[in-house]
């Protein structure tokens, strides 16, 4: 498929209804014409993976089609300078979100970005260098449990970070950092006990929904097969 059927077929979706549910969810309504992720991943398998194309749909700045760039770019030619045009221009936590889990999390600056990203102040690309550490943490099961640790004191520098779509990124990497394995479980419930008792609204958030999901049976039971 070409961009020009791709563009159609994404606008051929458009649905006021749809874009207005995606607002009331923090989902940006701008150059948003209410496509599904369900149709999004569909259409990546009839496009395949496509570079070229990846880059001229994230180029046509619409919603969707950023979203669908993620999903049919192809890792290893995705370049530094690629990323950093990309994270600069999320503009909503569902395209940050989508394009870091599917495809900055397997490129080889992932772990890189994932450190460097939660310094900048921009509110997406700090919550993108967080979904990276969520990302990481469920898809690489290569890499060691020293490099998640490494994680924890970032984690614990930005969780009074205010901002709701940088709160819930920190949380959701502290999550999934403890959810690896009994090691890190027992790591990431230290340092959350540690957030905890900051003195912030969002620290304390932070840290008392993580400590909830990781001291539950489900996760005990789910660590204890790991």
């Amino acid at each position: 498929m070409e961009l020009k059927e791709i563009i159609n077929s994404i606008k051929s979706r458009y649905n006021p209804k749809n874009i207005e549910g995606m607002a009331r969810f923090g989902i940006n309504p701008k150059n948003t014409y209410g496509a599904s992720i369900p149709f999004l991943r569909n259409l990546a398998k009839k496009v395949g993976k496509n570079h070229e194309l990846a880059l001229e749909l994230w180029d046509s700045e619409i919603h969707e089609a950023r979203i669908l760039a993620g999903f049919v770019d192809e890792p290893a030619k995705v370049s530094e300078k690629q990323l950093e045009k990309w994270v600069s221009g999320f503009d909503s936590w569902d395209v940050c979100d989508q394009v870091c889990s599917s495809l900055f999390d397997k490129t080889g600056f992932a772990y890189g970005k994932a450190i460097e990203w939660t310094k900048r102040d921009e509110e997406f690309v700090k919550r993108a260098g967080f979904v990276l550490m969520a990302c990481l943490s469920v898809h690489d099961k290569k890499m060691k449990d020293g490099e998640f640790e490494k994680f924890l004191p970032i984690i614990k520098r930005e969780a009074t970070d205010n901002r709701n779509f940088v709160r819930k990124a920190v949380n959701w990497a502290l999550r999934q950092i403890g959810k690896r394995n009994a090691r890190l479980n027992k790591k990431a419930l230290a340092i959350a006990r540690e957030i905890r008792a900051l003195d912030s609204k969002s620290a304390r958030w932070i840290a008392n929904d993580a400590i909830r999901e990781l001291e539950s049976e489900a996760v005990k039971k789910k660590i204890a097969k790991s």
